[in-house]
Formats: C-alpha cells, sequence, structure tokens
C-alpha cells in the first residue's frame, strides 16, 4: 500500500499508550446515469414500486444472456477521465460468487483483474485551507444487488429487486486518507465532481451513492494494521461519524489487550458507532472467474477522445477562472461552482446582465455574483427551494441589475422591487411602473425634501453647522424616509451638503 503523497498533519487519536494515527481508504458506489441498468433493458428510475423494473435477465430466468449497456461504459470512461486516471482499453468483468438474498444469479458480475478505468487522484481542501492529493486505485464497474426488506413482517424479509442490476461505479481510494474530515471532504469532492460529470446524480439520501469505509490504526511509522470496513454509509457526516467511531473502538481494543479481526461493520446513525456484521473475506474466498457470457470491453482512441470532448469545465477549472478572470473572492468563486447547476445559472446571469449594461463580463460579475450568493440565496433558503426553482430566472435578475446600474433604482428600492419579482413571478421594469418605484434624480424636489427635514430639525442643523459632522448621516436617513427611499443616494449627498453648508 502507498503512502498518501503531499500529506496533511495527521488527525491523532489519544490512547493510553500514546497517540495512534488512522489510516482510511474508501470504497464508494456511484449509480451511473442512465435510463437502463447495465446488462438489461430495465429502467432506473427511482421510487417504482417494489419489483416494477425487474426483466427477465435481473431475475435470473434461465436462458437469459446479459447485453453491456454502452453508455454505462462511456459513463464511466469519461468520470475517469475526470480524475486524470489511466484509461483501459481492454477490460473484462467477472463472476464474484458470494451469498446474495437479493441477487437471485447468485452471484455478482464485476470487475476485479481488468477494471475499465486505473489509477487517478482527487485533490481536496479542508476547512482550514490545507490542500491534499488522495490516489484512487481504480474505478471498475459492476452490477448492484437488489433491497432485502425487514420490517414489513415479523418472520419473513421482503426483496424487492428494482435496483438489482443497476451499474455502479466503484471508485476505490488508496490508503491516503488520515482524519475523518479529509474522508469527508473526499466524498464531498467526488460528489460534486460526478454531478458535474453527470455519471452520478449524488443523491445519498436514495443510495445512489455509498461509501463502504476502511479503517485500521498504528502508531507513527509503523505498518498498516488490521483494517475493518464499514458497509453501505450513505452520508458524508455519518462516513465522517464512522471513521471517528471505529478509530477510537480500534485503539481502545489494542490497547485493551484485545486484537483487531478483518470484518465487515455496520453503521448505526442513530448512535453514531458501528457493529459487526460478518467476518471480511478476501478475494479468493469470492471465486472470482471470467463471466462466460460476456466478451472483453473494447474500444480504440477515438471512443476515449469523443468521451474527453463531452466532459464540461470541472470544478477546479471553473473555481480558478472565476478568481483568475472574473477576479471572484475565493469565497465567492467556491460558493458560485460548488454546484454545476449553480454555476450555469450564474454564468447566463451573468452574460444577460453584461449584455444589458453594454460591459464585459469581468466588469459586473462581482455584482452578480454577490446579489445571488446573498440576496438570492437568502430567498431561496427562506422558500425551501434549490436555484433550480427559483421564482426568478437568470434574464430577470439581469433585468433587475441594469435597472439599478441606470440609476433607475437605487439599493433599498432594488431589494423592494426583488421581493415583489419573487411573490409575483413579474419582470422588474413591469413591477417598478405599475407601482411607482422609480428613483427620483430630480434636484428640486430632493431640494424640498431637505428644507423640510431642516426646517422640522432646526437644533441638528445647529449642531451640525457647529462641528459635528457625524449628524449628516442622520439628515441623509430623514430624507430617504421622506422620499420613500426614493432620491438618488449621490444626489441627496450632493444636495443635503450644499445646503448645510450654504
Amino acid at each position: 500500500m502507498s503512502e498518501a503523497p503531499n500529506s496533511a498533519p495527521s488527525y491523532i487519536v489519544k490512547g493510553a499508550t500514546g497517540d495512534w494515527e488512522i489510516v482510511v481508504g474508501l470504497e464508494v458506489h456511484a449509480q451511473v446515469t442512465a435510463k437502463a441498468k447495465l446488462f438489461s433493458g430495465a429502467s432506473t428510475e427511482f421510487g417504482a414500486e417494489p419489483n416494477a423494473q425487474v426483466s427477465l435477465v435481473d431475475a435470473a430466468m434461465p436462458g437469459m444472456l446479459p447485453v453491456i449497456n454502452g453508455e454505462c461504459v462511456r459513463q464511466a470512461v469519461r468520470t475517469g477521465l475526470a480524475i486524470d486516471a489511466q484509461i483501459n482499453k481492454w477490460s473484462r468483468f467477472d463472476r464474484k460468487n458470494y451469498f446474495y438474498p437479493d441477487l437471485p444469479q447468485g452471484y455478482q458480475i464485476s470487475q476485479l483483474y481488468h477494471p475499465i478505468v486505473g489509477e487517478g487522484h482527487l485533490d481536496i481542501e479542508l476547512d482550514d485551507g490545507t490542500r491534499k492529493r488522495i490516489g484512487i486505485e481504480r474505478i471498475h464497474l459492476e452490477q448492484d444487488a437488489g433491497k432485502s426488506v425487514h420490517d414489513l413482517h415479523p418472520s419473513m424479509s421482503y426483496v424487492d429487486l428494482n435496483r438489482c442490476g443497476c451499474a455502479l461505479m466503484e471508485i476505490v481510494s488508496r490508503p491516503d486518507i488520515r482524519s475523518p474530515a479529509e474522508a469527508g471532504a473526499y466524498v464531498a469532492g467526488l460528489r460534486q465532481l460526478l454531478r458535474y460529470v453527470g455519471s452520478c446524480d449524488g443523491n445519498m439520501d436514495e443510495g445512489s451513492m455509498r461509501a463502504d469505509v476502511n479503517v485500521s490504526v498504528r502508531k507513527a511509522g509503523q505498518p498498516f494494521g488490521t483494517r475493518t470496513e464499514t458497509k453501505n454509509v450513505n452520508s458524508v457526516r455519518f462516513i465522517m461519524q464512522a471513521v471517528e467511531h471505529e478509530a477510537r473502538r480500534q485503539v481502545d481494543l489494542i490497547e485493551g489487550g484485545g486484537t483487531v479481526i478483518q470484518e465487515t461493520r455496520l453503521f448505526d446513525p442513530g448512535s453514531g458507532t458501528t457493529r459487526a456484521m460478518r467476518g471480511k473475506e478476501d478475494a479468493h474466498d469470492y471465486r472470482y472467474f471470467p463471466d462466460p457470457d460476456l466478451l472483453p470491453l473494447v474500444f480504440d482512441d477515438a471512443f476515449v477522445a469523443d468521451c474527453r470532448a463531452s466532459l464540461p469545465e470541472l470544478p477546479a477549472a471553473k473555481r480558478a477562472r472565476y478568481e483568475s478572470t472574473l477576479a471572484l473572492s475565493p469565497y465567492l468563486a467556491a460558493v458560485l461552482s460548488a454546484e454545476k447547476e449553480t454555476a450555469d445559472w450564474f454564468e447566463t446571469a451573468l452574460a444577460a446582465t453584461a449584455r444589458r449594461v453594454g460591459k464585459p463580463d469581468t466588469e459586473v460579475a462581482l455584482r452578480v455574483a454577490n446579489f445571488i450568493s446573498t440576496d438570492l440565496f437568502g430567498a431561496l433558503k427562506k422558500l425551501s427551494k434549490d436555484i433550480g426553482d427559483s421564482p426568478v430566472s437568470p434574464d430577470a435578475l439581469a433585468e433587475l441589475l441594469a435597472l439599478a446600474a441606470d440609476g433607475t433604482l437605487s439599493g433599498p428600492l432594488m431589494k423592494q422591487v426583488f421581493e415583489a419579482m419573487l411573490e409575483t413571478g413579474e419582470g422588474a421594469t413591469s413591477i417598478v411602473e405599475s407601482r411607482g418605484l422609480k428613483q427620483v434624480s430630480d434636484t428640486g424636489a430632493i431640494d424640498a425634501a431637505i428644507r423640510e427635514v431642516m426646517d422640522a430639525n432646526p437644533d441638528k442643523v445647529a449642531e451640525y453647522r457647529s462641528g459635528k459632522d457625524k449628524l449628516f448621516g442622520f439628515f441623509v436617513g430623514q430624507i430617504m424616509r421622506a422620499m420613500a427611499g426614493k432620491a438618488a443616494p449621490v444626489v441627496v449627498n450632493d444636495r443635503l451638503k450644499a445646503l448645510l453648508d450654504g
């Protein structure tokens, strides 16, 4: 096993006999985005009635033969390219023999010796800014099992085969992870990448992405210890909890005179603990052999090139471009590139705003980014909506920002109009005209309001003229209130100073 390259500081478990280091490797199972299963034409849509999406192949009826789904192969290759991995133009499927209560054929079709994707990596960043490269050993394709349901009958289990045969990418990391935080950052980063590529929807609560968590402990500088594998953990938070608990459990066990055994464990989300499930088998226990019903996968350079050309701009590159080209802060760049849907929305709004105000993207990017990250995200959170369900479209937001840029709307008025847009779905111009919300720049009307405020506050005028400059803000607030927030702030400031000093 390789050691972690450019390692971040290790996470230490304090024990009675000294400090212990944890070693973590993750096997992430990501369901491939495809309309049909890996070896049959049955639907992969989530949420169907139990056993409503099961073909004769999935049910392992006699005489049924698997036929590879080419889209699943394409998605696996695209994912491999996204992690800068070796693409194996020759790969093979094997049979993994084991007792699967929810896999009718009694074996799993997988890839052990010749996976479709070889070594790659994923770069992660922790909350403290520490960056680290996590090695990825392989990505192989395999079929998912069904689902055993144990809570519908007191003495029997039911089986739902809808998921049986769905294509999975098993993404196997190197044992380069050294803390719960690194494990969480790795899974979150991998999920982000898969969603950008479009090869997995990353919906962990639906089971389309889950992780087997391999954990061992050792004293610094010692060889790797015996690892345990905690199966099917389906959230970033739970993965971090499983790593932390399992490391603590192993340290306490060793220091108490016990021995860690290689076993499969289950995570209990309620208690945040793991429990033993069964002894962990080695590869030879599964009696792997080449699947006789499937020819090897063979493709050429042109296929790989086509897959590469189909990739979008990936998160790291997008974030770097936002910082370098658009001059956004690292924080804004990270927020706006976190999800592909958010980045697409931002870029559409940016292009529309630049077009409406007649300026380059670079000159309006900060204004658009700030409004989205504060006002829009705040409103969507209150409405419990994602950006894809926003009541305000990118072009509608551009219309609003353009009205602010040309002086039609002041800051407070823009917020009023935005709230009306959220409520009604109307465009900004329509709301401004129907509600009379246009900013007032007429110096005559502003002068009249200033004189009214000065006449009502002669004592404050005298104090200001005696040297209390801080009262200027008081007068501005009174004038803006008197004009219902419609006065142009620049004009108010200029005229107020002239009249107060006059």
